[in-house]
Parts: structure tokens; sequence; C-alpha cells
């Protein structure tokens, strides 16, 4: 891409495409409501600590590459929203593709179903499959497959956002998983995931009602 994203810029977009996916009813973001999108413990990987400046100043960045706007809705408080479907003409279902690489680094294509899922519901794995084949036939590519990691049967995927991956760090061998309890586990990882985003909405929305009264 010509354009490429920092750590902290990737984190806040990620952020915005899943909050938009996930709960529409509160998108766009206030910047508060997005720091706590963005340091969430679920689905994210690696999980990060970042302050309000911190946030600000990857916003600021986005805005000033296209990436992300500042709301038109009006209102005492500023609420950002990404441009990706603008700039990029993407399906939500390239967007849910998109978020899971943004938010949780190189996933394989089981892997990008189970937990995209939330955000758009996948027919199969072959469906996965023809929207990571569409993001790499892009002119310019936005996702790249890396080479097969030893011991592993499936290849991985990686956004390009970010830039060219290390390939010698793609490659290294992965901690031994659990065979046939991965998909399980994973299922009860997202329901929980699912939960507390439900939770962090609610106090949200309390936070805001309660605001307007100030």
């Amino acid at each position: 891409m010509d354009v490429t994203l920092n750590g902290i810029e990737l984190r806040v977009l990620g952020s915005l495409i899943e909050k938009e996916l996930t709960t529409p009813e509160y998108y766009p973001l206030s910047l508060n409501a997005l720091v706590n999108a963005c340091n969430q413990k679920s689905n994210r990987d690696p999980v990060l600590n970042l302050d309000e400046a911190e946030v600000t100043g990857a916003l600021d960045s986005l805005r000033f590459k296209q990436f992300a706007l500042i709301s038109g809705t009006g209102g005492r408080v500023a609420k950002y929203r990404h441009t990706l479907v603008e700039k990029f003409r993407f399906s939500p279902a390239e967007l849910s593709v998109l978020c899971e690489l943004m938010l949780r680094g190189p996933q394989t294509v089981g892997e990008l179903r189970t937990r995209g899922e939330r955000m758009h519901p996948f027919a199969d794995l072959a469906e996965v499959e023809s929207v990571l084949q569409d993001l790499m036939e892009r002119t310019p590519p936005l996702v790249v497959r890396l080479p097969r990691q030893p011991g592993r049967k499936e290849s991985r995927y990686c956004q390009l956002f970010a830039g060219e991956p290390d390939l010698s760090e793609a490659a290294a061998p992965e901690a031994p998983r659990n065979g046939g309890g991965d998909d399980r586990i994973a299922k009860l990882e997202q329901e929980v995931a699912d939960l507390r985003e439900e939770v962090a909405a609610l106090r949200l929305t309390v936070d805001e009602f309660r605001k307007s009264f100030e």
C-alpha cells in the first residue's frame, strides 16, 4: 500500500470497524468509547493499554491519511468513524476479515471464519477463502498469504495496511495446540467476548445518559 499504518493506528482503525459491525447502535464512537475498545482484553492480540493522547494522535493521523473522520451527526461529544467503505468499497464480509487481521494478527481461514462470525455470518470456509482471494488480488494487494509454519497444515493470512510482514517471524513455529478442542474453545471465547461487549455497550449508554444531565 502507498500508506502504511503503525500499530496504534491499526488498533484504532480495527476497533472502529469492529464496533460498526457488532454494535451499530453505538457507532460512531466517542473518544472514551474508542479508547475502551482499543484496550479490550477480548478479541485483541496483543492486549494494549493506550491512553487518550495516544488514541487522539492516531485519530489525527488516520484523518490525515483519509482513513477516519469526525462524524457530522452533531452533539456535544465528538464522535469518530472509519472511511474504508468510501475509500475502498469494501463489503461487510471484507471488513470483517480485515478487522480480525487488524485486531488479532495473522490467522488461518478457519480462525477467521470462527472469529469473524460475530461481525458477518460466513456460510462456509470457501466464502472466507473467496474474500481473502479478492483482497489479495486488489491493486495494490491488501492481504498476503504467509509461508506455512512448521508443523501446521494451514497457511495464515496477514493484512498489508501495516506494510509487508516480517517473514522470518511469520515462519516461526507457534506453541502446540490441542487439536480438535480449538474450535470449541474459540466458540466459548467468542461467547464470552460477545457478552463483555454487550455489558460495555450498556455501561457506555448509562454513562452518556448521566452526562446529559450534568
